[in-house]
């Protein structure tokens, strides 16, 4: 059977499912169990607050295969904006597939088109060679950037 694959912009539509993508990628990657109304809360922000930033989503068969979001930094030096790709997940049964690639791909394509985005960026766990190596298959490289960060 042939897959059927479309990218799109998310909606409010989808708010439980990201909220849930969010909550299952948090137990598998940092073994958090994440409050789902708060996910619930994050996952709508975005969606009253566009300004922000915006999910795609890739449907497979007419099933919700994945998602991620994309939030805005404004780039002083360049004058433009970098879009940080953020809360990747890809369900189990879809991983490996292409899938992250159509979406890596349809994001490229629109950041190109719109003009002011001077590039993508990601952060990824130290330990997930898997995703990392996916990243680099892309044609992503490591940036010579450390993260660092304050919790509160």
């Amino acid at each position: 059977m042939e897959k059927s694959l479309c990218i799109r912009r998310a909606d409010s539509r989808d708010t439980n499912t990201i909220a849930g993508f969010n909550a299952s990628m948090a137990l598998e990657t940092e073994n958090k169990a994440l409050d789902r109304d708060t996910t619930l809360k994050g996952a709508a922000y975005l969606f009253e607050n566009p300004e922000y930033g915006f999910y795609l989503i890739a449907d497979c068969n007419g099933e919700t295969a994945g998602s991620l979001m994309v939030t805005y930094e404004w780039s002083d030096w360049r004058n433009k904006f970098y879009w940080w790709v953020q809360s990747v997940y890809i369900k189990p049964e879809f991983r490996r597939q292409g899938i992250f690639r159509a979406m890596y791909e349809s994001l490229t394509k629109q950041a190109k088109e719109a003009g002011n985005v001077c590039g993508l960026r990601l952060y990824v766990e130290k330990e997930n060679k898997r995703a990392q190596a996916t990243y680099a298959e892309l044609g992503m490289t490591p940036s010579h950037y450390l993260m660092y960060e304050t919790d509160f």
